[in-house]
């Protein structure tokens, strides 16, 4: 018994002197000095607050891919240097359009997937569009009319996620296009108006068909709803849209990890270092949308673990990624997950850096803290950084699945997104969100030095941890991750 003791104490020793090496190893590389710098150079009035397409994300995709270089990161073999380009389509709104059935008007019309069309033939009604209202159904060259929504949910936002199966199957059965009735109020509507009515940037695929057409029109009485359900010609016209293809850039780069076995698995350090540009008709002083904690904090975040195990490498490998496009619809994520540089399934965790802002300088929230089996590391790191972790304030708000990280976690990889301390969206949040006061003059570095130390430092106990990370039982998403792993 007294050298079992013996032997407890010695690896108790073993491990706390470990536990202390991974700090002073964070320590003597995180510093206020280099984190204001990239701040404020990213975040910078010379970055137009770094809009997709304009030459200054170009600047700033080269500023990091140059950081990552100096600090020991490698490009990867198939992309170019530390690049991977990603195509996307900018789609002008349309200068006419005009739906009609049986000669009557259909006045309130958005257009969701703008292409120059000039049809007037029957179409074809399919209930709400549902696969099994395709089965069966020859709408080749057609135009299919549906009800907006599903069965039992026709409110705005659940017509936008299943009317994006709808245009998937109407285009994939050959229809050229698809029209939704939709049943909405006033506020609704202006919105949807409103979003339809400027520049709509996408992802092109190789096989991608720029000609198909989603419109929504707005069901304002009975009659129009009963008029598509009986045998009706439309006139659909829409004119002057423009299509105009361009390339931008993810940034990817790697460290190889220290271990011969461990290496061959990868944890992915994440932001978006894309942000919304400069406001356009500013009645102020100030129009440019600088980004310092959307994202410019989130990719310093990356580039201060890259520092870190550039010159202490962990056991498992490190695959740094800054996503382009994250402020058009996460494109510039959704895009490397279908092409990754890496198989997905050497990939154990996604450790994504998104912000809004902060109100709690003692925190750092963590949404999805619970959601992993990493999530000990992680508190353990915060705590030893001066700081709390805390899991999603405001789960009402879905946040888990409106950054990069829900890319990685819908292919399987456990993937929670590291922020600054909030505790709610309050006057706090909305003074610096999107807004023009975002700048890099107005941060509290003592804070940001603890926030920063305490994600490195939790990338470290995380990559050195000899368990494989993990969703938790029971999550959405656990059961896409036993998918994506087996056999490993």
């Amino acid at each position: 018994m007294k050298y079992f003791i013996i032997i407890t104490l010695v690896l108790i020793a073993q491990t706390t002197k470990a536990q202390e090496t991974d700090l002073e190893m964070v320590l003597s590389t995180v510093n206020k000095h280099d984190i204001q710098d990239h701040i404020y150079f990213l975040a910078s009035d010379e970055m137009r607050g770094r809009a997709l397409g304009t030459p200054e994300i170009d600047v700033a995709a080269d500023y990091i891919a140059t950081t990552l270089k100096e600090y020991g990161a490698q490009p990867l073999n198939g992309l170019s240097g530390y690049f991977q380009e990603v195509p996307f389509s900018n789609v002008s709104p349309a200068s006419k359009v005009e739906l009609s059935f049986n000669q009557t008007s259909a006045d309130q019309i958005a257009v969701l997937e703008a292409a120059n069309i000039d049809y007037s033939n029957t179409v074809l009604y399919l209930n709400y569009g549902s696969v099994e209202d395709f089965e069966g159904a020859d709408v080749k060259g057609k135009l299919v009319v549906v009800k907006g929504g599903s069965e039992g949910a026709s409110d705005l936002r659940s017509a936008f996620f299943v009317g994006r199966n709808k245009r998937q199957l109407a285009h994939t059965n050959g229809a050229v296009g698809l029209i939704e009735i939709i049943n909405t109020d006033d506020q609704s509507w202006g919105f949807l108006r409103n979003f339809t009515s400027t520049d709509k940037i996408s992802l092109v695929g190789p096989n991608d068909d720029q000609t198909f057409v989603h419109v929504w029109a707005r069901q304002q009485d009975q009659e129009l709803m009963e008029l598509v359900q009986e045998q009706v010609t439309a006139e659909l016209t829409i004119e002057g849209v423009q299509n105009t293809n361009f390339k931008g850039k993810n940034v990817v780069a790697m460290i190889p990890g220290s271990d011969p076995k461990l290496k061959d698995e990868f944890v992915i350090y994440s932001a978006h270092y894309d942000h919304v540009g400069v406001a356009k008709n500013a009645g102020g002083a100030d129009s440019i949308y600088n980004g310092a904690r959307d994202n410019a904090v989130g990719v310093v975040t990356v580039l201060s673990a890259a520092k870190n195990l550039g010159k202490y490498p962990t056991q498992r490998s490190a695959l740094f990624i800054l996503f382009t496009a994250e402020e058009k619809g996460l494109l510039g994520s959704e895009y490397y997950v279908s092409n990754p540089a890496v198989p997905l399934n050497r990939m154990v965790f996604c450790f994504n850096s998104d912000n809004g802002g902060y109100n709690d300088t003692s925190l750092a929230t963590i949404i999805g803290l619970n959601r992993t089996t990493a999530n000990k590391d992680i508190v353990k790191a915060v705590e030893a950084s001066g700081l709390k972790a805390i899991d999603d304030p405001a789960p009402e708000q879905n946040l888990f699945d409106r950054s990069d990280n829900v890319h990685f976690a819908a292919a399987g990889i456990p993937a929670p997104t590291y922020g600054l301390g909030f505790t709610a969206f309050d006057a706090e949040i909305a003074k610096y969100y999107h807004q023009v006061t975002d700048n890099p003059d107005n941060l509290d570095y003592d804070y940001l030095l603890k926030f920063f130390r305490s994600y490195v430092l939790s990338a470290r106990y995380i990559a050195n941890n000899p368990q494989k990370p993990f969703w938790s039982e029971g999550d959405k998403y656990y059961e896409a991750g036993l998918l994506l792993y087996q056999g490993n």
